[in-house]
């Protein structure tokens, strides 16, 4: 009885571990989702049990990796399966027919709706097989990653009706067959009557448009080796909507554009990582693209300006990344729809502002070259809600005002701000954010600069005129013109009078109103009867036809000394005036001390005229000889007058009668 007992004892306990064993595989992922996972090795333990099946009524996903390259299909109870999600993985060729087996089971009452393939390596034929199968059970949506074909492809009849599949995804196929009909292989996948399908790096070199009207609303093959003949003139994929050809050997854009005409419902195309060019100057260049499509990704080819010519009226998303754009052309279509515009990472100088794109929204002009937005972009792009501008070469200048002062009235629009903006140049600045950058208004403002300069222009010359009346510089100026024009006019005239040639002792310059003095008193007691003194005076020595400035001027320059009769109607005279600067201009050009300064009367400092400060400095800094008033003091002042011009003259003359 005890022998009988222990079977049943071994049974139970080995039930119980596998039981705790099956339990500690099933992970739950929500309140009503499981998670197992299962190894053939580990099934392998309790096969020799009555229990082969396995009953996982709670189990939502079941992954099974096969380590023994087998798959014991017999311990699938697809019946009582709840799962929806079943995923395979690890199946090499030998392993293929108890795949085929297992799937066998499956029905359009199994209830597993998403089937996954990974790593399996088959022939053609047995491909076919299971997707056979596969089409008429209750699997919607089936997936094989890294697959191997081995064996010959050859044309094989497929039965598409009845099907609940809804898309189909193939990732990483490699064919280790070389030489085969490539329409047998791509004809199994363009007929198929599903919504979706994936083929993707798997380096198919073409795709053959369906037979008869399509239900591809959805289409991938990135990552091959398709040209730009696939799908040229097909007129069989209207109902397709999104069309993804990234990664293959796309060239023409303008023939991609053709292809895409007659595919009436097409929204989002994805040409991106091509090598798509498009040259306006050739005649068969002309784009026809599709009415409906409203996404574009043209992101990572060869497409320099010439790109707007060629774009979709209709297109709503635009991605242009990543190519070789300098600027956006000013005679472009306008693109009325466009909402959202990346050209990020390219060679764009400045931001290309919405007069063709008004409608625009969303802007992406990060990584190009611009130094200095234009100031016409704040003008024209007033829908912009986000602009992504950082991670530009910035140059901190006065335009930038506008860009900062952007972001503080727009309050968030500058996506990235302020880490991605950052000044380049000037070196003096490099690195510094534009928020901390500061300028003054003044130096910015060019209205303002230019009002300020004006008042400032107006304030200096108001005070210069006043300075010129003050002093009378235009009378020295006038004076000093006319002193110039008459040198110039005795060199040209005389010549040989180059070299100055003294005449005279003195010349006297007094006012008409001292004349009485000067007459009876200063020339009777300098020239003596011997002719030992020779004095200047205008009345008799000036030289008729000549003008006034200029017998001045000769006077002056003949004699050896100048004397000045200094009264208060000395300083009423302008032509005393004109004496004593062309005087005193001679004073300083030769370094001479020749004038002789007499004070006939007192002279009060109000009744010096403003232009007479000349006047004023030399009585303040020269000695001069003062009349007295007293008899007894007048032989002592002709001493000292005579002894101040008794000179020799240089050379003998003679004087220079009227």
């Amino acid at each position: 009885m005890a022998e009988n007992r222990r079977p049943l004892t071994n049974f139970l306990l080995c039930s119980c571990v596998f039981i705790i064993t099956l339990w500690n595989n099933i992970k739950p992922s929500d309140e009503n989702e499981f998670i197992a996972n299962y190894s053939s090795s580990s099934l392998e333990d309790h096969s020799d049990y009555e229990t082969k099946s396995l009953p996982l009524s709670r189990t939502k996903r079941l992954q099974f990796a096969s380590a023994d390259n087998r798959i014991n299909h017999s311990s699938w109870d697809v019946v009582h399966n709840t799962s929806d999600s079943l995923v395979l993985s690890n199946i090499p060729e030998n392993g293929i027919s108890d795949l085929i087996q297992l799937l066998s089971k499956f029905n359009k009452t199994s209830g597993l709706q998403n089937l996954t393939l990974n790593n399996i390596t088959t022939s053609w034929k047995n491909f076919i097989r299971i997707l056979q199968i596969v089409w008429h059970t209750s699997i919607e949506y089936f997936n094989i990653f890294e697959m191997k074909l081995l064996s010959d492809i050859k044309k094989q009849s497929f039965n598409y009706t009845g099907t609940s599949m809804k898309a189909l995804i193939i990732t990483n196929v490699s064919i280790e067959v070389f030489y085969f009909s490539q329409d047998d292989l791509y004809r199994i996948f363009s007929e198929m009557n599903i919504t979706a399908l994936t083929i993707s790096d798997s380096k198919i070199i073409h795709m053959l448009c369906p037979s008869e009207r399509s239900q591809f609303r959805f289409l991938s093959f990135s990552n091959n080796d398709l040209t730009d003949m696939v799908f040229q003139g097909c007129n069989k994929l209207d109902l397709l909507e999104t069309l993804i050809l990234q990664r293959n050997q796309l060239k023409k854009l303008s023939k991609v554009s053709s292809m895409t005409s007659k595919m009436k419902s097409l929204k989002h195309l994805d040409i991106s990582r091509n090598l798509l060019y498009y040259d306006e100057n050739e005649n068969e260049n002309h784009c026809h693209w599709v009415g409906m499509l409203a996404k574009l990704n043209l992101s990572s080819n060869k497409l320099t300006d010439s790109v707007f010519g060629c774009l979709p009226i209709s297109v709503q998303i635009l991605d242009l990344q990543n190519n070789q754009i300098r600027t956006v052309p000013k005679n472009i279509t306008e693109l009325k729809a466009l909402k959202e515009l990346n050209i990020a990472f390219n060679r764009l100088t400045e931001l290309p502002g919405c007069s063709h794109f008004r409608g625009l929204e969303l802007l992406n002009i990060e990584e190009n070259s611009v130094l200095t937005p234009s100031s016409d972009f704040f003008h024209s792009c007033q829908n912009i809600r986000a602009l992504r501008g950082g991670h530009n070469p910035f140059q901190c200048s006065c335009e930038l005002r506008d860009f900062v002062n952007l972001e503080k009235k727009s309050g968030g629009r500058l996506v990235g701000w302020p880490e991605s903006y950052v000044c380049e140049y000037p070196d003096g600045l490099k690195g510094t954010q534009l928020k901390d950058f500061q300028l003054s208004e003044l130096s910015c403002n060019t209205t303002l600069l230019l009002v300020i300069a004006l008042v400032v222009t107006v304030v200096v010359v108001v005070v210069t005129s006043f300075l010129c009346i003050y002093f009378d510089i235009m009378w020295y100026l006038k004076m000093m013109w006319q002193w110039t024009q008459t040198k110039r006019r005795v060199w040209n005239s005389h010549p040989e009078d180059l070299q100055s040639i003294l005449q005279f002792h003195a010349f006297i310059s007094y006012s008409e109103r001292d004349s009485l003095w000067v007459k009876n008193h200063l020339i009777p007691n300098l020239e003596k009867e011997d002719g030992s003194v020779q004095i200047c005076l205008h009345e008799r020595n000036f030289i008729p036809g000549k003008s006034i400035i200029e017998n001045i001027i000769n006077c002056i320059e003949k004699s050896h000394k100048s004397i000045f009769v200094l009264s208060p109607n000395f300083v009423q005279s302008e032509w005393c005036h004109y004496e004593l600067y062309f005087a005193h201009h001679k004073l300083f050009s030769e370094s001479s001390n020749s004038l002789i300064l007499i004070l006939l009367e007192p002279i009060p400092q109000y009744l010096i005229p403003a232009r007479y400060h000349k006047l004023k400095a030399l009585m303040a800094k020269r000695t001069y000889l003062e009349w007295p008033k007293e008899k007894s003091k007048h032989g002592l002042f002709w001493a000292n007058l005579k002894a101040t011009i008794n000179s020799n003259l240089p050379v003998s003359t003679e004087m220079i009668v009227m």
